[in-house]
């Protein structure tokens, strides 16, 4: 009896050491916030589809979309979770915000949705409103149709002041119509007035914060976004998207530190969960903070390891953005021209991100005394604005023609040509100022503004460059060249 005694105490000893080995080694709980979105399908799916929506609010487009099939698994004749698979398909401040791949898909659902129908009049507007998006997609430009969304949303957050998903979503559809030429932001903020209430009344939800930040994400309301910044990574720390989006606003603020912290774990969190896009957009952003805190190893070593990653699709245009920014950024930055003008021009990548890339290279040739190669770059550019213009895509054939006029500026000056190099920089600074970035990019590979501080300097007018300098300095606090530009046109300013 007292063997038996003994082994009865050894196994209650052991048990709980064993029972905390394996509680150890238990991934930690998923945090997405709170979302709460009643619908009127069967009671057991509500908390699923919660999740999706929780996901959509973070951009997490591929688990929201598995998570709303499981809905529509489970009840069949649930018309939301239709309406959640076709949102999957809207990526409303991205570019560009549907692929025409996926179009017949979305139409799909949403016409799934509207054919099993529901007795909710706030459901049906949910669901029609989303059926504007997709209506008539090859024959109505997706302004007309995103405005068209945006109107029918503002109805139903007008019929539903106390519905908070009605209220974000219109938000979010006022942030995806903000123009990039508005300089008043006036729907940036149209949407922070509805958010900054709701965030103060639901604290632990995703989407608020996160759209705070894109309100805020401009020189004129940066240091409003920075409290939402701090929130949202502690809400949904499951989403890489979340853990990166903060970055956003310390970008804008100066706050490389910050900014690295952030896209490192965002980083992580995306290479776990195979986004591979998203993965790519912490890197870029996570290059661009280290340049700017002179950190160029550290740069130099994410260029690397994006090397090391084979097999990237170059037709999506979030995954070849932050692919090729990468490594012009290191090389001209750092004023490497013989790399820069190495660069060689992605295949099958969207004509805006081989834009960058022939700018690269026409910067590297006019500025290492190869100004004659540089026409063929400027010639390529052309082509370029040419071949966006005549697809409509007039925010990118903008930025283009800025690329064009700044390798032109450089061209001219090593030709020398000083006056006409200062008028063609000074006219690409003026209209770059005038239009704001895309999420996409933490802002141009070096601002037109700073350039010309840099080209001025080179004209041996230092006092003028000190000016355009701290112009660049109020646009994007604390960038290293710009400070370096600045201390150098001070000292020479003295010298003279």
């Amino acid at each position: 009896m007292p063997d038996l005694w003994r082994i009865l105490l050894t196994l209650l000893f052991l048990f709980p050491f064993s029972l905390a080995q394996e509680t150890h080694h238990h991934s930690a709980p998923e945090k997405l916030g709170k979302v709460s979105f009643p619908i009127s399908c069967a009671p057991a799916v509500q908390e699923q589809f919660d999740r999706g929506v929780a996901l959509l609010h973070s951009f997490a487009y591929t688990a929201a979309e598995d998570a709303f099939q499981g809905v529509a698994k489970l009840d069949p004749r649930c018309a939301m979770a239709h309406w959640g698979m076709a949102m999957t398909y809207f990526h409303q401040l991205w570019d560009p915000p549907i692929a025409p791949a996926t179009i017949s898909t979305a139409q799909e659902e949403i016409q799934r949705a509207q054919q099993i129908g529901t007795a909710s009049e706030r459901e049906r507007q949910f669901i029609n409103a989303l059926a504007l998006l997709y209506q008539e997609a090859a024959t109505v430009p997706y302004r007309t149709r995103a405005l068209n969304y945006e109107h029918a949303m503002s109805e139903l957050a007008s019929k539903n002041r106390k519905d908070t998903e009605a209220q974000v979503f219109y938000a979010l559809a006022l942030l995806a119509n903000a123009s990039p030429a508005d300089k008043t932001h006036a729907k940036q903020k149209q949407a922070a007035d509805l958010l900054e209430p709701l965030d103060r009344a639901y604290p632990q939800h995703p989407g608020i914060p996160h759209y705070l930040i894109h309100a805020y994400d401009n020189t004129e309301l940066a240091a409003r976004g920075l409290p939402a910044a701090r929130a949202y990574s502690q809400i949904a720390p499951s989403a890489p998207h979340a853990l990166h989006m903060p970055s956003h606003i310390f970008t804008r603020l100066g706050l490389w530190d910050d900014s690295i912290t952030s896209n490192l774990a965002a980083r992580e969190a995306a290479h776990q969960q195979a986004d591979t896009g998203e993965e790519l957009h912490a890197m870029d952003y996570l290059v661009y903070a280290y340049l700017q805190s002179g950190r160029d190893k550290d740069a130099a070593q994410v260029i690397q390891q994006l090397k090391n990653m084979p097999n990237l699709n170059a037709a999506d245009f979030k995954i070849t953005y932050a692919s090729i920014a990468m490594p012009v950024r290191y090389a001209v930055e750092r004023g490497q021209w013989a790399d820069a003008a190495g660069i060689a021009p992605p295949i099958g990548a969207p004509p805006q991100v081989v834009a960058i890339a022939v700018w690269a290279r026409g910067l590297g040739l006019s500025r290492s005394g190869r100004s004659a190669e540089a026409h063929a770059e400027i010639e390529r550019l052309r082509q370029i604005e040419e071949q966006l213009h005549a697809s409509e895509n007039d925010y990118w054939a903008t930025q283009v023609r800025i690329l064009t006029r700044e390798v032109m500026a450089w061209t001219a000056q090593a030709d020398g040509k000083p006056e006409e190099a200062a008028a063609l920089m000074r006219a690409a600074a003026d209209e770059e100022d005038a239009i704001e970035k895309l999420p996409v990019t933490p802002g141009p590979i070096i601002p037109a503004r700073e350039q010309l501080g840099y080209l001025l300097q080179e004209q041996n007018h230092p006092e003028l460059a000190l000016k355009e300098f701290e112009k660049a300095l109020t646009n994007a606090p604390g960038r290293q060249g710009a400070l370096q530009g600045a201390a150098h046109a001070v000292e020479l300013s003295a010298q003279k």
